[in-house]
């Protein structure tokens, strides 16, 4: 399986990318994994989010399945998500969670998801929100093999 982090913009500031460096590096011993980052589109609003959306969507392949992170999506627990990824996982396909950048994502990317995911009902900035993602992909994982580290 492969796992592809598709997201809109870097971190800047430096806080969000070691934490998430050290989650992905302990995915890449159980799946393959990619980082793509994107630039901001210099528009800004609706269009903004539409030429995101657009250059999001072509960097899926063919067997990803598209996870399109949301405030407005479906709330998993962990034990849920890890189910949820076990059964990607089961039907060979491949993983590309999308964050989206200032605007948000745009319609399309949403209607393309296989799951539109939410990490919380509040905003989180998007490089913070990179990082609780690639935490909680690594948690799905250890809960999947039964590893210690996630303690119900």
């Amino acid at each position: 399986m492969k796992l592809t982090f598709l997201s809109v913009g870097k971190d800047r500031s430096g806080l969000f990318s070691p934490g998430v460096d050290e989650y992905l590096s302990r995915l890449s011993h159980t799946a393959k994994v990619a980082v793509v980052e994107l630039p901001e589109s210099k528009r800004s609003g609706v269009q903004a989010k539409e030429e995101e959306g657009e250059a999001l969507l072509k960097k899926l392949g063919p067997k990803d399945t598209l996870v399109a992170l949301d405030e407005r999506g479906k709330l998993l627990s962990s034990v849920d998500f890890a189910k949820w990824l076990g059964g990607q996982q089961n039907t060979g396909r491949d993983v590309a969670f999308v964050i989206g950048g200032d605007e948000g994502l745009s319609e399309a990317v949403r209607k393309k998801a296989g799951l539109v995911l939410s990490l919380s009902p509040m905003t989180l900035p998007h490089r913070l929100a990179r990082l609780v993602l690639a935490e909680q992909v690594y948690r799905a994982f250890s809960i999947l093999r039964g590893e210690p580290y996630h303690k119900a």
